[in-house]
């Protein structure tokens, strides 16, 4: 059967079992979709409750105009509490979002087998427990799915449909079908740890940990970074004080533990540390930043003003030095000179003994090193130079205060606020894009799931601007393999080895 095959018809009954947010936003999305819908929970009041609160979003979605009056009734009436697994008898398809337990679901499904239809259809919002695990306790196994939803589900555009070892293919189908009627976006996933957004996500958390555990950054610095310069909605730290340290620990150590210690995955101490001292982030009121009331707002690590040089010499040729032209010529005070192309790739020089690069997964220092040159400075990956608010610069051991204030007033000109990190191989964004994309990568060659599904899932499940596999296209495939390669080279951690997908897309790539 192909992802054409028909959904489950609006008078087929829907089951939700568990009353949390995450089954209270499935039902609503449910309801919404024309089904009648049973919520359960063991919770005595806890179903009842739920459901007001659901009614309440439709009113207020109907109040802005949002649903028709008529759409906000029928979904409203379409909700019902049941009291007892044995309710649910008549349901066409039962979504599961309890605890995330292996044993607790796998009672839960078993139950669920006795009482329902041979025909109904079993899934689990499970976000990181086997759904080959779980229906191994099942007499047919083959009618249960993943169906991932994400929180808050009724906004959250993303769904993973995750094939088991023994999911039936037409059960899959029809539940991608059915999310799709939803007004969902699915993705098709197999049932490997993390699935897809859990696992290709761990490096976004990982590599700033990482920068902050060797002094490379301070949070507030961070997230001002891969927001203004690479287009993060959130950085890695106010994301994670929003997950909760407790939460986005135990996904790391499960998908760790899962890989059998692959280091790519390994958790940080830095965040150890945090959930030992109960600062969990927003609901403990302390985590990478403080929250209490009158406690100071964190400031990212900003360079104050400088002169632009008089002399500079932009790369047309390179991306960035056109970006940076562009800009500054818009407010010009002095002529720029500008080249065509300059043999080592650079996007700048400022004199004789300044030249500034872009990061490429070496230091500034290794890059001086390696050409000869007394003074370099390394400009982070930016989503898009022609906008980006902000860029962060790394500085070469010998180069002089004299020459990294050049090239801060040379940013600066062209509206650029400069972060000045520690220098870093790959510094803050470049890092940790070419790892998020090694990873999507990773996940296709482990056929966990194709190249759309990747960038679709991230896009639509962490909000990300670009998927990692466009994203990676469009810096240039080969500049994404050098970064982890050199990353590999300084770190000799295999950490940091490149997928075997993503060198074969570079050798494979058409060639100039």
């Amino acid at each position: 059967m192909s992802e054409a095959c028909a959904a489950l018809p609006a008078s087929a009954a829907v089951a939700v079992i568990g009353a949390g947010a995450m089954g209270a936003g499935i039902a609503q999305v449910a309801a919404l979709a024309g089904h009648p819908v049973w919520l359960h929970d063991l919770r005595p009041g806890a179903a009842e409750t739920a459901i007001a609160g659901i009614r309440a979003q439709i009113d207020k979605l109907a109040a802005k105009g949002r649903l028709t009056p008529e759409r906000a009734a029928a979904a409203s009436a379409a909700l019902r509490a049941a009291g007892a697994l044995d309710e649910l008898r008549d349901a066409k398809l039962v979504v599961e979002a309890i605890v995330e337990d292996l044993e607790v679901k796998r009672a839960l499904f078993t139950e669920l087998e006795a009482r329902l239809a041979d025909d109904a259809i079993l899934a689990t919002n499970t976000s990181s427990i086997s759904i080959t695990a779980i229906g191994a306790a099942l007499q047919r196994p083959e009618r249960l799915v993943g169906l991932h939803f994400f929180n808050p589900a009724p906004l959250m555009p993303l769904v993973e449909v995750i094939a088991g070892r023994a999911t039936d293919t037409a059960v899959a189908d029809t539940v991608f079908a059915t999310s799709a009627a939803w007004g969902k976006t699915p993705v098709r996933a197999r049932s490997t740890p993390g699935f897809i957004v859990n696992r290709v996500a761990r490096p976004f958390y990982a590599e700033g940990l990482r920068l902050l555990q060797e002094g490379v950054c301070d949070p507030a610095t961070l997230d001002a970074v891969m927001r203004d310069a690479g287009g993060f909605r959130m950085g890695p730290c106010e994301l994670m004080d929003l997950i909760g340290h407790d939460v986005n620990y135990a996904v790391t150590r499960s998908v760790f533990d899962a890989y059998y210690g692959d280091p790519r995955f390994a958790p940080s101490f830095v965040q150890l540390e945090l959930v030992q001292a109960g600062h969990l982030g927003r609901k403990s009121g302390r985590g990478f930043y403080d929250y209490r009331d009158g406690a100071p707002k964190a400031e990212a690590a900003t360079a104050g003003p400088q002169p632009r040089p008089w002399r500079i010499a932009l790369n047309l040729g390179h991306p960035v030095g056109a970006a940076l032209a562009k800009r500054m010529y818009a407010s010009a005070a002095q002529p720029l000179q500008t080249l065509s192309s300059v043999a080592d790739g650079r996007i700048a020089t400022l004199d004789e003994h300044t030249a500034v690069f872009a990061s490429d997964g070496r230091s500034a220092t290794a890059i001086a090193a390696a050409l000869g040159l007394p003074a370099v400075v390394t400009i982070d990956l930016m989503l898009d130079p022609a906008t980006a608010r902000r860029v962060a610069i790394g500085v070469s051991a010998h180069c002089t205060d004299v020459a990294r204030d050049a090239v801060i007033g040379m940013l600066q000109s062209a509206g650029l606020a400069v972060s000045v990190l520690a220098d870093s191989p790959g510094l803050a964004v470049l890092r940790t894009v070419a790892m998020l994309a090694n990873e999507a990568f990773d996940a296709v060659h482990q056929q966990v799931c194709s190249l759309e599904a990747v960038d679709i899932a991230m896009r639509g499940g962490v909000n990300y601007p670009i998927g990692p596999v466009a994203w990676a296209q469009r810096i240039g495939l080969d500049r994404v393999l050098a970064a982890l390669d050199h990353l590999h080279a300084h770190y000799g951690e295999p950490r940091y080895r490149a997928s075997a997908r993503l060198r074969h897309a570079v050798l494979a790539s058409p060639r100039p």
